[in-house]
């Protein structure tokens, strides 16, 4: 005989995991670590790392490794590859010989290491550059992730709203089912006319046309919320109350996408003097060994050392002078910008915060007072003593007080999490 608690426990397992809670943080630490988005810009900062590493290496000696096979009856390269091949004869000075050598071929390899010594301040100035870019990029991508935690607070706390919305879409559907319920017997009992009853049908069909329209926006907040995470969440219970409080933030932090500007701005100061290091001369030694042979065993070798300047000018690099100063000046004001833009976005979080919270407090009287209207109204309706018009009233304004303060609710917590990401601090206290 089967054990029926064999049966049971693989169920209870799947309803508890159905109605697994999720708290805002996890549902941004999983976004942060299963976002493709984010993870693209993860392999962007590699990307810009490794860069840095190559301008950084631009110092070191560069090799070069030749490999090649010649054969040849052309005067002077037949003489030249017999000297490399450390063959010359006596017979190989007679004219006839030297005039018009026989063919000869041979394999010979070489290998060059350059190393520069000095290129005009364009090599520190690279490597600076490269450094200040790999910053930027790192910056850029940290603010890109408080970005996503941003939307991910949106949605995540937009999805709770309207869960909360369809419970209230709900009541009110069955408070106007009751009211149906109600005025439809008093009118087949003749004490009620039928324009009232007609009254009540449509006021509950509305009512229930809001319950499908908040179940709709209940559904495109699920899905928004799963996108933003990259998994799906719409069995998971969203467990962080909205209107909870976030962590306070009051200090400024440091700001991704400006310090990001700053290093870019960076980057473009070194740019200015590598350009301006083209003007220069180069100064760097180079060595090179060599061989030819006729066959493995038989053959020449040959090394070279040497140091060497040389300054090349051009025009066109006047002018790429004069392009990094433009860039640089815009890398400049771009910061300029972004530090104004940053500071009014603080004030507008703070305002919003402010006013949303004075807001909260006006919706909670309303929806108290309309509560106890809606059920005084509805008492008295029955007794008689007041026209339906009453109670539908007092529905409604049960209905737009209960939208206020959730929309309210909604908006405080979206004012922390948005003066958290204007003053550079962890949004939900998440830290990478």
């Amino acid at each position: 005989m089967t054990n029926p608690l064999k049966v049971l426990v693989p169920f209870t397992a799947l309803a508890l995991q159905a109605q697994a809670p999720l708290s805002i943080q996890e549902a941004i630490q999983t976004a942060w670590s299963k976002q493709s988005g984010l993870q693209a810009g993860e392999a962007m900062v590699a990307k810009a790392r490794a860069e840095a590493e190559a301008m950084h290496s631009l110092r070191l000696p560069t090799a070069t490794l030749g490999v090649g096979f010649m054969r040849t009856d052309e005067p002077m390269m037949a003489f030249g590859t017999k000297l490399d091949q450390a063959r010359i004869s006596q017979m190989d000075f007679m004219p006839s010989a030297l005039n018009h050598p026989d063919a000869i071929q041979g394999t010979g390899a070489t290998l060059t290491l350059s190393q520069p010594l000095y290129a005009g301040g364009r090599l520190d100035a690279a490597r600076r550059a490269g450094a200040a870019m790999a910053n930027a990029e790192g910056a850029t991508q940290g603010h890109r992730k408080q970005q996503v935690a941003f939307a991910i607070t949106q949605a995540y706390f937009g999805a709770q709203v309207a869960e909360q919305a369809v419970r209230y879409a709900e009541d009110t559907l069955k408070q106007a089912t009751e009211t149906e319920r109600f005025v439809q017997a008093r009118v087949e009992q003749g004490l009620m006319l039928k324009s009232e009853g007609e009254r009540t049908k449509a006021y509950r069909a509305q009512s229930e046309a809001g319950v499908v329209e908040a179940k709709a926006r209940l559904a495109s907040a699920r899905s928004a919320l799963a996108l933003l995470l990259g998994t799906d969440v719409s069995a998971s219970t969203l467990s962080t109350p909205v209107d909870g409080s976030a962590s306070d933030v009051s200090t400024p932090g440091q700001r991704g996408d400006l310090h990001a500007a700053r290093q870019q701005s960076q980057a473009a100061k070194e740019g200015v003097k590598a350009a301006q290091g083209s003007l220069k001369p180069e100064v760097g030694l180079q060595f090179i060994a060599g061989t030819m042979r006729q066959s493995w065993n038989t053959g020449g070798n040959w090394t070279t050392a040497s140091l060497g300047a040389k300054w090349t000018f051009s025009f066109s690099d006047t002018q790429r002078v004069s392009a990094a100063r433009a860039q640089a000046r815009a890398a400049e004001f771009n910061v300029r910008w972004q530090e104004a833009v940053a500071s009014r976005e603080v004030e507008e979080a703070r305002r919003a915060i402010q006013t949303a919270e004075a807001k909260i407090s006006f919706a909670k009287t309303a929806v108290e007072a309309s509560e106890s209207v809606r059920a005084i109204r509805t008492a008295r309706h029955r007794e008689g003593l007041l026209p339906l018009v009453e109670v539908l009233d007092a529905e409604s304004a049960l209905t737009g007080a209960r939208t206020l303060l959730l929309a309210s609710q909604l908006e405080r917590r979206l004012g922390q999490a948005q003066l958290a990401l204007a003053l550079g601090q962890p949004i939900e206290n998440v830290k990478e």
